[in-house]
């Protein structure tokens, strides 16, 4: 049964990005025609959840999009692309790519396309654990693991704790590709109408807008939910990943997530795709 245009399930992570993003949405500051129930989870949660379409809208890592292109298709409006803006692989201290081969690396999870850039640029890296992005830093500084795979805000507070990079797997992207680095989407549910699809990336899109013309309106939410509470990290994060490919995607946006996937299935990381895997807008 079509869902109805007022009532849609909307998954996002707490991270100040997406909570940036949504903040006009999720607390109904537009004039919009629906309305939307929403979870905040963990990205990796979200991709896994995916699988089984929990959502009509929800966050993805591009990775895992791969992975769900039957039941979902990527809005313009939304994603997390950019530069200087890539996964790290971090350590206590500086590491050979031979004596990073033979590292148990910590990632934030299997269907992240941090894990996928590691796969396409550290092929020789097998031995990983899975854990959740927030604690991988510690379990690096504890000793746990030789190495960790950092994502999020993470990136602006490993050096203040005495770690070191490894590898900017968003640069050695840049720099192969000339591409910026596809991140995470938002995914709309391949089966709805396509006036709601439209519908809702438009009103993405003018959420996006609305936060960017209301920087404060969208603090409390961040706050409420983020799981780093330094303000001044907050908003490094939403400067970051937050631009004007999340509000339209275009056609260097396209691109670049375009020739990550097909990266992926080439080298056998990914599944094939279902096309279309944009929306028709």
């Amino acid at each position: 049964m079509m869902k109805t245009i007022n009532s849609l399930t909307l998954g996002i992570s707490p991270c100040p990005n997406d909570t940036f993003i949504f903040d006009a949405i999720v607390n109904q500051r537009l004039n919009s025609s629906f309305v939307v129930d929403y979870k905040l989870l963990d990205v990796e949660t979200l991709n896994r959840n995916a699988k089984s379409a929990t959502f009509d809208i929800t966050k993805l890592s591009f990775a895992a999009y791969a992975h769900v292109s039957n039941l979902y298709q990527i809005l313009d409006a939304g994603s997390a692309l950019g530069k200087s803006c890539g996964p790290l692989i971090i350590s206590k201290k500086h590491l050979t790519l031979s004596e990073l081969a033979k590292c148990t690396v910590a990632i934030p999870g299997k269907f992240t396309t941090a894990n996928l850039l590691m796969g396409i640029f550290f092929p020789d890296c097998q031995n990983k654990l899975e854990m959740d992005f927030s604690e991988i830093e510690d379990a690096v500084l504890n000793e746990k693991f030789e190495a960790g795979l950092i994502i999020h805000e993470n990136r602006f507070t490993y050096e203040q704790r005495g770690l070191v990079k490894v590898a900017d797997l968003g640069e050695l992207w840049e720099t192969k590709t000339g591409h910026p680095i596809p991140l995470g989407c938002i995914a709309i549910r391949r089966s709805l109408d396509e006036k709601l699809k439209a519908l809702i990336n438009k009103s993405v899109r003018d959420s996006v807008e609305y936060a960017f013309a209301n920087p404060s309106d969208s603090k409390p939410f961040i706050m409420e939910n983020a799981q780093e509470m330094d303000s001044k990290v907050q908003q490094q994060h939403i400067n970051l990943y937050v631009n004007d490919y999340s509000i339209d995607l275009g056609k260097k946006g396209k691109a670049a997530i375009s020739e990550l996937l097909a990266k992926g299935i080439e080298l056998g990381l990914l599944p094939k795709l279902v096309e279309p895997i944009f929306i028709n807008n």
